[in-house]
């Protein structure tokens, strides 16, 4: 494997290099942080009775989240290519096959996919903006707030639009590039997210409720604690890091030899998992606040929360802050959904970025049509696991990425030797001794439960 390594020094990603360790951290937290984290994390948490849910989640982070990371990060710095031609080359330098290309082209398929609904949803945080700045909620009851969002979601032309606005502010990033596009958005959009978090925490404190939303998160209650709670917690480890979509082997690619992976890793993991609790800390409190229920579901940000920001002072600016919040979430998830399918069609085809990135955004918008009738024009059209937003979320976030990350970490874990894993980790003892056996038994294990809860 010396020659291989020496081969890998050599490598050079065409698309060039992030400018320096916390840049890197920065795109994968960004990537990282999305939707999921704000949005999604303390609904589930809510449903599954807080702080048990949130003990299993943090050990789910670790046991499984983190290696899975570090194996998707090594195996892009290592072949310093697009997913699909990274997969391909290792495969074969390992003296397994070229059919590991699979893994990536699946990995590429599903940030497409996932984009198209993700544009979708992130869209309507766009338009909730607009109805903070205009006053909208204030002093709005349950009934005025459920109307204005059925009432926009089933205007297929609103939705349509700011599905279009959303996709092209994620494509004028991408396609800038490494340094001058995501490099320089993530740089001020993730600061910017942490702060706006920190507005509404510092809210929260102050709402005379902070106490109750602290020992909602952190107290467990294990008699609220199912193996469906488990699971749900494991899958939302899993999908909040966004791993196994490509997305972090991509950034991968970009990354200097002598950034230690596992410090990177870290760093990203620790940075995703505190956004999560954060949220759940800035938006309980209010929850418990107006007298509502915190598990009530996806509404609880488009229903619930706007409830909550209308009956109280400075309503207004809060509920602002938090929808602007929710939009640089979403959008620097979406630039990290997109370059994987831009960096292929990069080197594939030997189209230009702004080629690239325009022919990948229009596939992606037009994909994202399905999710934008199915709330309204085909919200009665049911097939499978219902409208055909319900079908693409289905099988992105319950097949493709856990599938995607348990072949990835058999990749790294098995098929890749120890000296070419060691070659990218540093075979520093102990650190890299944990790392393979999660990669290899832990995190293998791990994940299949979520598969085989999720085709049951």
């Amino acid at each position: 494997m010396l020659s291989n390594q020496a081969d890998g020094d050599k490598r050079r990603s065409l698309h060039g290099h992030w400018s320096s360790r916390m840049a890197f951290i920065l795109a994968v937290t960004g990537s990282a942080v999305g939707l999921g984290n704000i949005w999604k994390f303390p609904y589930i948490a809510g449903q599954n009775g807080g702080g048990a849910f949130v003990l299993v989640y943090l050990v789910c982070v670790v046991l499984i989240g983190m290696p899975v990371m570090m194996s998707e990060i090594l195996i892009g710095r290592r072949g310093r290519r697009n997913p699909v031609a990274t997969m391909k080359l290792l495969g074969q330098e390992e003296g397994s096959s070229e059919r590991w290309k699979w893994v990536g082209g699946m990995g590429v398929l599903a940030g497409i996919l996932i984009l198209s609904y993700y544009s979708v949803i992130a869209g309507w945080t766009l338009a909730y903006i607009v109805k903070s700045v205009t006053g909208a909620f204030a002093g709005a009851s349950a009934g005025v707030v459920g109307d204005e969002f059925d009432s926009f979601v089933s205007d297929w032309r609103l939705v349509a639009l700011t599905h279009t606005i959303f996709m092209g502010l994620a494509v004028f990033v991408v396609a800038r590039g490494v340094e001058r596009g995501l490099e320089q958005a993530v740089r001020f959009m993730v600061p910017a997210l942490l702060v706006l978090m920190l507005v509404l925490l510092g809210y929260a404190i102050s709402s005379g409720y902070f106490g109750q939303g602290v020992a909602f998160m952190f107290t467990p209650d294990f008699s609220k604690l199912t193996w469906g709670s488990v699971l749900a917690a494991l899958g939302q480890a899993f999908f909040t890091l966004s791993i196994g979509m490509g997305a972090v082997m991509a950034y991968g690619a970009y990354l200097p030899e002598e950034t230690s992976i596992t410090g990177a890793s870290a760093a990203v993991v620790t940075a995703d998992t505190s956004i999560a609790i954060l949220a759940g800390l800035a938006i309980f409190p209010l929850v418990f606040a107006n007298g509502l229920t915190p598990g009530d579901g996806p509404g609880l940000v488009f229903n619930t929360l706007p409830l909550a920001f209308g009956q109280m002072a400075g309503g207004v600016f809060f509920s602002t802050v938090f929808f602007v919040l929710l939009s640089f979430a979403a959008w620097t998830s979406a630039i990290g959904l997109m370059e994987p399918a831009v960096a292929w069609i990069v080197e594939h085809f030997h189209k230009t970025r702004a080629q690239a990135t325009v022919g990948v955004g229009l596939l992606i918008w037009l994909l994202g049509f399905g999710s934008v009738l199915s709330f309204n024009v085909l919200a009665d059209t049911k097939f499978l696991a219902g409208t055909i937003f319900d079908n693409v979320d289905y099988l992105t976030s319950n097949i493709m990425l856990p599938l995607g990350g348990l072949l990835i970490v058999i990749f790294a874990g098995w098929v890749m030797c120890r000296n070419s894993t060691a070659d990218e980790l540093g075979n520093s003892g102990g650190l890299f001794k944990a790392w393979r056996i999660l990669a290899r038994y832990v995190a293998p294990i791990g994940i299949l439960l979520v598969l085989i809860n999720a085709v049951r």
